[in-house]
C-alpha cells in the first residue's frame, strides 16, 4: 500500500510545478545503437502513434529514496591514488559532481576493515600473538583504511559533502572466531559484547575524521562463509547480538547510525523476517539489506509486508568482467533500477566503483577475481562499464530525498517513476522487448508521446 502524502509533499502536488506546456528532458542508453547516458535533442524523436500508456499517480506516495550508488574498496582507493590530480579530480568531479556531464552519485557503501576486494584481509583490531585477546580493544586502529580508502573519501567529501555513506563489516578480528581465521567461522558468544564495541569505535573514529556512518549492516552476506574475509552469522545469532549487545551499546553510546541486518540474497527472506521478529533486537533494526545473486527482486517486498514500519536496501550487485554492455545494463536496469525500488529499496548500489585492467587487488582463498567496476582506471585513463550507466540513469536525476511515486506498467515497458523534493517528476523506462515501442506519458495535467528502442533505457525528466 502507498504512504500517505506528508504536508509537504502535499505542497508540492498542489503548488510545487506545473507541467503542462513543459518539455521534458530525455537522456537514452541504447547499446545496439551505442548510445549511452546520452541527452537527447529531443524527448521522444519520431515516436509515431502511441500503442501503450504509462500513467503516472503523484498521490500515491511510496518510499524515500536515499541515494544510488557504489562500493568504494580498498581496491577503488588504490586505484584512484594512482592517478595524476588532475585526473583523479576531473573523475571524481564526473562521478559525484553537480555539473551537466556529473552523474551525482549519491550513496557509498564501505567496508569495515577489509573486504574481498582488498589486498589481503584485516581488521581493526588483529593481534600479533595467535592466543592472544583484546576484549578491551586497546589495540583498535583504522590502519590501512588510512592509507587508500580514507584519504580518497575525503576528497569525494569535498566534491560531494551531503553523499550518504553506509558500512559493513566482512569478518570481526580473528581473536573474536572460533575458527581464528579471517575467511569463514563464528562470532563467539563470549566476545559478542566487545565486538559490539569494536563497530562503536569504528563509527567513533570515523566522525572523528569528518566521515558520518549513516547505516551500518551487521554482516555482508552472512550465510556466506566462503569468501576472505567472511563470517557465519545465522539469524538467531544476528538477532542476540543487536538485541543483547549492539542495539544497547549504540544507544548508550549516543549513536544514531541506522541498524541494517541481513545483507545477502534475496532467496532467504526468512533470515530478516526472523532477526525482526526477536522482540529485543527489533526496536533497534531500522531496516533490512539485500543482494540479488539469487531469489527474485520480489522477495524484498514480502520483508516488507511481514515488517512495513522497517526500511528496505538493495546494496550489492557486481557485473562479471568482461562485461557485456547490452546484456548486463538490461539485467540491471530491469531488477535492481526499476525492480528494486518498486519493492520498496531506499537505496541501489552496485559493486563496485572500480577495477583495473588485472582485476586486482583481491584476497586469496575467495576473493572476486572477476569483478568489473562501475569504471576501469588505468593510469589516468577510464573506461565505463555497464555498472557506470546503470546507476547514472538514476543518480544524475531523482534527487536524495525524492519519494518514489505510482505508475503503471504496460507489457514490455517496466519502469519506476519519482517525485522530486522540488515538484519534478522522474520517469525510467526499458523497453524489454524486441520491437521498438511507442508510447504515451501521462502525469496529472501533464502528457507526452514517447519511444524507445528494444533493449534500450529512457529517463525522462519534467
Amino acid at each position: 500500500m502507498p504512504m500517505r502524502p506528508t504536508l509537504l509533499l502535499c505542497i508540492f502536488l498542489a503548488f510545487g510545478y506545473s507541467a503542462k506546456g513543459q518539455t521534458p528532458s530525455f537522456w537514452l542508453t541504447d547499446p545496439k545503437s551505442g548510445i549511452l547516458f546520452q541527452k537527447q535533442a529531443k524527448p521522444s524523436p519520431d515516436s509515431g502513434l502511441p500503442t501503450s500508456q504509462i500513467s503516472l499517480y503523484s498521490d500515491s506516495i511510496f518510499q524515500s529514496m536515499d541515494g544510488f550508488g557504489v562500493t568504494l574498496s580498498q581496491g577503488s582507493a588504490t586505484h584512484f591514488l594512482a592517478m595524476s590530480d588532475s585526473a583523479r579530480k576531473a573523475a571524481l568531479q564526473e562521478l559525484f559532481g553537480e555539473g551537466e556531464k556529473d552523474i551525482r552519485i549519491s550513496y557509498l557503501r564501505l567496508s569495515v576493515a577489509a573486504s574481498d576486494l582488498n589486498a589481503f584481509p584485516f581488521s581493526y583490531n588483529d593481534l600479533k600473538d595467535p592466543q592472544a585477546t583484546d576484549p578491551t580493544l586497546s589495540q583498535f586502529s583504522l590502519s590501512y583504511d588510512t592509507l587508500d580508502v580514507l584519504p580518497i573519501l575525503k576528497q569525494i567529501l569535498s566534491v560531494n559533502p551531503k553523499i550518504k555513506l553506509m558500512a559493513s563489516p566482512w569478518s570481526p578480528p580473528t581473536w573474536m572466531k572460533d575458527n581464528k581465521d579471517t575467511r569463514g567461522g563464528s562470532l563467539l558468544p563470549q566476545f559478542e559484547a566487545s565486538y559490539a564495541q569494536y563497530l562503536v569505535k569504528y563509527i567513533q573514529e570515523m566522525d572523528k575524521r569528518g566521515f558520518t556512518i549513516d547505516a551500518l549492516t551487521i554482516q555482508n552476506e552472512p550465510l556466506h562463509p566462503g569468501n576472505n574475509p567472511s563470517l557465519l552469522m545465522l539469524a538467531d545469532q544476528q538477532a542476540r547480538f543487536i538485541g543483547q549487545h549492539l542495539g544497547p551499546a549504540f544507544q548508550k553510546a549516543g549513536i544514531r547510525t541506522k541498524i541494517i541486518v541481513y545483507d545477502h540474497n534475496a532467496d532467504r527472506p526468512d533470515y530478516p523476517i526472523a532477526v525482526l521478529s526477536d522482540p529485543k533486537a527489533n526496536p533497534y533494526i531500522d531496516g533490512s539489506a539485500f543482494h540479488l545473486y539469487g531469489g527474485a527482486i520480489e522477495a524484498l517486498s514480502e520483508v516488507h509486508q511481514a515488517f512495513p514500519d522497517k526500511h528496505i536496501y538493495f546494496t550489492e550487485q557486481w557485473v562479471g568482467s568482461p562485461g557485456n554492455m547490452e546484456e548486463d545494463i538490461a539485467w540491471h536496469v530491469k531488477n535492481l533500477l526499476i525492480g528494486a525500488p518498486r519493492n520498496w529499496a531506499k537505496t541501489v548500489l552496485e559493486w563496485n566503483l572500480s577495477s583495473n585492467p588485472s582485476l586486482s587487488p583481491h584476497t586469496d582463498r575467495g576473493g572476486c577475481h572477476r569483478c568489473l567496476g562501475a569504471i576501469t582506471i588505468d593510469s589516468d585513463a577510464l573506461t565505463r562499464n555497464p555498472a557506470y550507466y546503470v546507476i547514472a540513469h538514476a543518480s544524475k536525476l531523482v534527487d536524495p530525498g525524492s519519494y518514489r511515486i505510482g505508475s503503471s506498467m504496460p507489457e514490455g515497458l517496466p519502469n519506476v517513476a519519482f517525485l522530486r523534493a522540488d515538484g519534478k517528476q522522474v520517469l525510467i523506462v526499458q523497453n524489454d522487448s524486441n520491437v521498438t515501442k511507442q508510447f504515451e506519458i501521462r502525469s496529472d495535467n501533464h502528457h507526452f508521446k514517447a519511444s524507445l528502442p528494444a533493449g534500450a533505457t529512457g529517463t525522462w525528466l519534467w
